[in-house]
């Protein structure tokens, strides 16, 4: 499953839950490609898309 929640995301990058909801925050992850609100309020993140974030090496907006 690509989509999994910040407690799992963080758990397989080492990445704490607090900088992914502060990356989200601050808008370096992007809604739709980095993160999705399910239904029922839950965020969920891209394994994918984080991955390659950190592949990039990528800080900042694009």
């Amino acid at each position: 499953m690509q989509w999994k929640t910040i407690e799992k995301v963080s758990e397989q990058t080492g990445l704490s839950r607090e900088s992914l909801r502060a990356l989200k925050k601050r808008g370096i992850f992007r809604e739709k490609i980095h993160w999705v609100k399910a239904p029922n309020g839950r965020i969920f993140l891209s394994v994918t898309a984080i991955e390659n974030w950190i592949i990039s090496g990528c800080t900042t907006k694009t």
